[in-house]
């Protein structure tokens, strides 16, 4: 029997480079030699009040992004977070078996709780000592939602109401992953079963990828306006390289990389042959690198992977009635699963039916 696989994305807007090389290339391997569950985390999203008017058409987004990067829905199951409604009865379950405090100590809570707070970072106790105050305080025109606090009970009922041995997560994500584990086995403590299976990190053999920006610093992302997406056309791309953050060049041989330059050149590691990547960074050494044509060929490189992407994309994103067949389809398969799993949970915490 294949090991269980289970990952998902929020639906918060477009999929950028980062999220093809961290997730969703490694969910395409995957699929070929493990049973594996990919969806799209709209209930995650929710923590931060997308707009309801757009929340759909981003998840008919990833869904033709997930398809369109060479996920077959003939292999793996796909679907959404929200049309598993077994989802949401094991999330309010588990969630009495989970500490606040344990909650409120997790680092992605902390700062995205800063974030909405307005507190500026400083000595982390004294923040922590803030961000305490002002949750508790009544006075405060600001607030946390308790969905942001427990988002690690849901991205663990995620996982466990599949039964997954597997999870890729990147580095941030791993302390979620953590506690996924401390509350499967506080649950089977606790009860005296052995249902829930403890996941392990997965990341297909290889090192973490970490996939900069094109600012100069830190990892893409889309809260940081520092992407390239997988749909972007030719002439956007290309003016996104041609402005990425580089410095005023080497100044002498052999002189460190800066930041900037190096996150170009991991890019190209990504997405070019090893002679070109070789030829930057020996042209940098002898200080005689042109930054104008390193971009021209970094976009070329990354053009090669992304038009196909992008042209598969508007094909399956104008085609609604291949992507409601995919997502049914993908919902019944995991509510299948999901419903014998809070079936067993029901049972085993004494909730049962009188007719």
């Amino acid at each position: 029997m294949k090991e269980v696989v289970v990952s998902g994305i929020r639906s918060t807007g477009n999929l950028h480079l980062g999220n093809y090389y961290g997730a969703l290339s490694k969910f395409v391997k995957m699929q070929e030699d493990y049973d594996c569950l990919f969806f799209i985390a709209d209930l995650h999203a929710l923590t931060t009040h997308p707009d309801p008017r757009i929340l759909h058409s981003n998840v008919q987004d990833i869904l033709a992004e997930y398809l369109a990067s060479g996920i077959d829905p003939e292999k793996a199951t796909i679907f959404v977070q929200s049309d598993v409604p077994e989802v949401s009865e094991l999330y309010l379950l588990l969630n009495m078996h989970v500490g606040i405090g344990e909650l409120m100590r997790t680092a992605s809570f902390k700062d995205k709780a800063r974030k909405q707070l307005g507190i500026k970072t400083g000595n982390e106790k004294d923040d922590d000592e803030d961000i305490e105050r002002q949750i508790i305080g009544t006075n405060s025109n600001k607030r946390v939602n308790a969905g942001l606090l427990t988002y690690p009970t849901l991205m663990a009922v995620d996982i466990l109401i599949q039964k997954a041995q597997k999870v890729p997560v990147g580095k941030d994500q791993e302390q979620h992953l953590e506690l996924t584990r401390r509350f499967a086995r506080r649950f089977n403590s606790f009860y005296g079963v052995d249902l829930f299976p403890e996941p392990t990190n997965f990341n297909f053999g290889d090192h973490a990828v970490k996939v900069p920006g094109l600012d100069g610093s830190g990892k893409m992302g889309k809260s940081e306006g520092n992407c390239i997406y997988l749909v972007d056309d030719e002439k956007t791309l290309r003016k996104k390289v041609m402005r990425a953050v580089t410095d005023q060049g080497p100044t002498e041989p052999n002189q460190p990389i800066s930041q900037p330059v190096e996150n170009l050149l991991t890019l190209m590691e990504l997405t070019s042959t090893a002679d070109v990547v070789e030829h930057y960074r020996k042209a940098y050494a002898d200080c005689s690198i042109r930054y104008g044509d390193m971009k021209k060929q970094l976009a070329e490189d990354i053009l090669k992977i992304t038009t196909p992407i992008r042209e598969r994309y508007l094909e399956i994103r104008n085609n609604d009635v291949y992507i409601s067949k995919v997502v049914k389809e993908g919902a019944e398969r995991a509510r299948e699963r999901a419903a014998k799993t809070l079936h067993e949970v029901r049972e085993i915490m004494g909730i049962r039916k009188f007719y």
